[in-house]
């Protein structure tokens, strides 16, 4: 029996539901209509089934104009108007009038909810929660979901290049700190505000770039929160729907800690909206939560925002304002006394790099010094033998207990020795006009050698301090001339290996991007130990390192940390050739086609004969070798399989199949030939002749007769 009044609310709702959706091009808000905040019956306009309300809100002790969902005991705001603007008094009045809604608060000047293109002529209030405008044809010219605030409803989308922003807090609608962006690469990124649309500053990422243009956000009736491509494709999800008896409501909304969530709520008046989905666990996680010169700590579920040592904060009511110190530092210029500074150090937090100049040095005891001795200097980061200086304020400080980074804070101590000079009273004696001007010209050939002298101080130390940056942030090793990474810091790269590419028959591709250039990368994580051992690994990480050629992937870096052996190449952006032949909707040209294998072969043909030469990985007068497989099941020559001497002219058995492949438009998976077919390896061509064949330059020969590559052994 209880189920009999569960199943009849549901479809008295569905049914006013469908009945709305009708009704949702029906205008019934004209022309001459009016809200005031303080009526009863005429504050806002509502939705034909009462779940949404477009007009007056209070917050503390005035109004905003927004979208509220009012079919539930609490008001909650998804949209407002304005929200930069200051609260109206009860005196003011939401006008739709002369084809433009205006906010009407006198004495003041009047206030536009909306920048129409065209007059209007009616509006709605729908029950999707859109607010939409319509000219005198009925056609939307303007739309709340168009312009969304901190928040988004189901059926809403937020489109590349759109932006959610925060709050300033629960009760201030007004722009907070934090911004949740659809790139127009595909990604939807975290950052704080007033921060450029880059790595560094970003503080989450979907890694989604790459999969589409114009993707979108959205959020469906279901609680299902996901991105589309142009193409409709669905390529990331972030939750799931829900299927539930219950009628529930859903929103997503980016919230005054920088973390977004989505929200869902039953329609009964006992209902709560309860969290099903939050961007991040770790609230520390938002850059600049706790505001500059001060650092964020997780304390189980809640954050503490802690000063740096010798600071306070600025303001106690709003903690994202930051700390500031609790004297005032002497400067640079100082010249009435001394004061001892000492430096207090903070571990496990990381910051902010906006260093001014970096050291080398060995202990954490000389940084310190370092940094006591420089009057510019009013912090320092520490670690791994680097010693960052730095200049307040600091930003986005956490705690971290997996960090070693240490941040030293230079302190004014009160109970230091001060020494004030004596003051200089200068001999009253006749001043001579000659002497005068003579004073006069010394004092402006002094000022003016003093200029030139800092003018060249200046540009030999921006000069020194560009060496050394260029030197830091490039780590070339002296015999690779390539980068050794840690493995750390490809864990960083590729955020925790996160984003595969491709898999090859010893190691798995992760996509990354490097944080100081912002250049991709391609890791590539080797799983199998070469048998070989250390040296040679190391011996062709030299060699291949030096290769530099146009139809070539170049070796960026590599990682030789403990157990982990990996290698980081240039991303290619454009795809692999197997995506082009086998995926792409287009099949490539004859000429393209050619083009490609040409390219190819001058590649191969480098690497054989050209200034790197394979002769650089064998001995003196050595022209086989003896080594483990290697390579694709498919593409191997014989020779491997049978553990006999691997010369050259592998790789040319390898073109071969690959060129078929290209030719045809297909993989190499189920083929069958004869066992004796193609098994000599001295009657194939060298990739000399192989590009100059395809060059046309000389003729192909009739092909052999098969004969079997085992009698010959």
């Amino acid at each position: 029996m209880a189920a009999i009044p569960i199943s009849l609310f549901v479809f008295l709702f569905l049914s006013l539901f469908y009945t709305a959706e009708a009704q949702q091009r029906y205008s019934n808000i004209t022309l001459g209509s009016s809200l005031t905040p303080t009526s009863t019956t005429n504050s806002s306009w509502w939705s034909p089934s009462g779940l949404y309300a477009f007009g007056f809100y209070q917050q503390d002790n005035g109004y905003y104009v927004g979208v509220f969902l009012a079919g539930i005991p609490e008001k909650t705001v998804v949209w407002t108007a304005n929200r930069d603007d200051p609260p109206v008094p009860s005196n003011a009045t939401l006008a739709f009038t002369d084809g433009m809604l205006v906010l009407q608060q006198p004495p003041g000047p009047n206030t536009n909810i909306a920048d129409l293109p065209q007059p209007a002529s009616a509006a709605s209030m729908l029950d999707s929660g859109n607010f939409v405008l319509y000219n005198s044809n009925q056609e939307i010219i303007w739309q709340s979901f168009d312009h969304p605030t901190d928040t988004i409803v189901p059926g809403q989308r937020l489109t590349a290049g759109k932006e959610l922003f925060s709050g300033a807090s629960e009760t201030d609608p007004s722009t907070g700190i934090f911004r949740l962006k659809m790139q127009n690469d595909g990604n939807l990124v975290q950052y704080p505000v007033q921060t450029p649309d880059t790595a560094p500053y970003a503080y989450w990422v979907s890694w989604t770039d790459g999969e589409g243009d114009n993707v979108t956000l959205n959020l469906d009736d279901d609680g299902h929160l996901y991105l589309l491509n142009n193409t409709g494709a669905n390529i990331h999800n972030l939750t799931e729907g829900e299927s539930t008896r219950e009628v529930k409501i859903y929103r997503m909304k980016i919230d005054v800690d920088g973390i977004f969530r989505v929200y869902s709520r039953t329609l009964d008046q006992t209902g709560n909206w309860s969290t099903k989905w939050r961007s991040t666990g770790d609230k520390c996680d938002p850059k600049g939560l706790c505001g500059v010169n001060a650092f964020c700590v997780q304390m189980d579920t809640e954050v503490d925002c802690r000063c740096l040592p010798g600071f306070e904060f600025a303001n106690h009511g709003k903690l994202a304002s930051g700390c500031q110190r609790n004297l005032v530092a002497d400067s640079c210029n100082n010249t009435n006394g001394v004061v001892k500074f000492t430096m207090s150090a903070l571990e496990n937090t990381i910051w902010e790099d906006t260093s001014y100049f970096v050291l080398e040095l060995s202990t954490k005891e000389d940084c310190e010094d370092n940094c006591l001795q420089d009057c510019n200097c009013e912090a320092v980061l520490f670690e791994d033998g680097r010693c960052k200086k730095q200049k307040l304020p600091l930003r986005y400080g956490r705690r971290l207990q997996t960090d070693s980074q240490f941040a030293f804070i230079k302190i004014g101590n009160l109970n230091g020795p001060i020494t004030k000079a004596l003051p200089f009273d200068p001999p009253k004696k006749e001043v001579r006009v000659e002497i005068l001007i003579i004073g006069v010209s010394l004092v402006g050939f002094a000022f003016l050698l003093l200029a030139l002298s800092g003018v060249l101080i200046y540009r030999n130390r921006v000069w020194t301090y560009r060496k050394i940056v260029a030197k830091g942030n490039v780590e070339f090793d002296e015999d690779v001339a390539l980068r050794c990474f840690t493995f750390a810091e490809l864990e960083q790269v590729t955020n925790g290996f996160n984003q595969e590419l491709g898999r090859g028959a010893f190691g798995t591709v992760y996509k990354g991007v490097i944080p100081y250039n912002q250049k991709f990368v391609a890791v590539k994580k080797l799983e199998k130990q070469l048998t070989e051992g250390e040296r040679e690994f190391q011996t062709e990480i030299k060699v291949i390192g030096r290769n530099h050629h146009r139809n070539l992937v170049r070796l960026i870096g590599y990682c030789l940390d403990g157990p982990n052996r990996l290698l980081v190449y240039e991303y290619m952006r454009n795809g692999t050739l197997a995506d082009f032949l086998f995926t792409s909707e287009r099949r490539a040209s004859w000429d393209e086609r050619i083009r490609i294998a040409l390219d190819i072969a001058r590649g191969i043909l480098y690497l054989h004969e050209d200034d790197f030469g394979l002769a650089k990985l064998l001995k003196p007068d050595q022209t086989k070798t003896f080594t483990a497989i290697r390579g694709t099941k498919g593409y191997v020559a014989p020779e491997w399989h049978r553990k006999l001497p691997v010369t050259i002219k592998a790789d040319v058995y390898s073109f071969g199949i690959m060129l078929l492949e290209i030719i045809c438009c297909r993989k190499c998976l189920e083929w069958s030939l004869p066992e004796e077919e193609a098994d000599e390896p001295s009657l194939r061509p060298s990739m000399k002749k192989v590009v100059l064949m395809m060059e046309g330059t000389v003729e192909i020969p009739v092909p052999p007769s098969p004969s079997s590559f085992l009698s010959a052994v």
